[in-house]
């Protein structure tokens, strides 16, 4: 068991123009974590378009597994040894929306994780998942959550199961929300005996301005560092596996 594992957190403020303006950001700031020594990046729920549903019917806003536009990032998680997780409306082989997480390994695979509590216009426009998915990377495991997943106690515990040491959220939590987002993430993580980690959508969407909040939470619950404000904003921390120990 590798003890260490560096990773970063990416509070992002996705801009306008969907995949061709928001593809360069996200390679800037996996080159800002890698800077930091960091194996594993994870960015916001919807963070290669923004949390804009009603754009959706623009077959330009959806990602499918092969898309070409994703290749500058498959190239610098390449060339980095990173493992990026970006947020996107995606498209299953069979043609299934998906509200999704997608994680991009320096080997060229790609791991999906699919939101499974869809709330509001969200079940209009995606199908739900139905599992938590779990990555392997360094000898850890780390369940991906999307938004309300979170704030459900069984989806962590079902990633508790399957081992996961880190409960990693990509979300949109909104400005008020802050004591919903504190209570989420650090629940998740004393329950469970884990680290959990928030990647907070930044600026504003049509859901209002972010509110912030992006960080690492500990196995006591407790905060190990969270963003300053609601911006754009690279987190990063060095977790300890014996940490996790009873």
């Amino acid at each position: 068991m590798t003890t260490a594992l560096t990773l970063s957190a990416i509070q992002y403020t996705a801009l306008d123009g969907g995949l061709a303006a928001n593809v360069p950001e996200h390679i800037r700031l996996i080159e800002d974590a890698d800077d930091h020594g960091a194996r594993l990046v994870v960015f916001p729920e919807l963070s290669l378009t923004g949390y804009r549903l009603d754009g959706l019917a623009d077959p330009d806003r959806w990602v499918t597994a092969g898309d070409a536009r994703l290749d500058g990032l498959r190239e610098i998680c390449r060339r980095t040894g990173i493992t990026a997780v970006v947020g996107a409306p995606f498209k299953d082989a069979d043609g299934t929306p998906r509200l999704a997480s997608l994680a991009l390994h320096p080997g060229g695979q790609l791991e999906t994780g699919f939101k499974v509590w869809l709330h509001g216009p969200e079940q209009q426009s995606f199908s739900a998942g139905d599992r938590t998915a779990v990555l392997d990377l360094d000898g850890w495991r780390v369940a991906l959550a999307i938004g309300p997943d979170a704030g459900r106690p069984a989806h962590a515990r079902g990633a508790a199961e399957a081992g996961a040491d880190i409960y990693a959220v990509s979300a949109l939590y909104a400005d008020g929300e802050d004591n919903r987002l504190a209570g989420h993430l650090g629940a998740r993580a004393r329950d469970n005996r884990m680290f959990s980690l928030l990647a907070n959508l930044g600026g504003t969407t049509e859901r209002g301005a972010s509110a912030g909040g992006s960080g690492f939470w500990g196995p006591d619950g407790g905060v190990i560092r969270q963003a300053a404000g609601t911006g754009t904003e690279v987190l990063t921390a060095t977790l300890q596996h014996n940490v996790l120990a009873p």
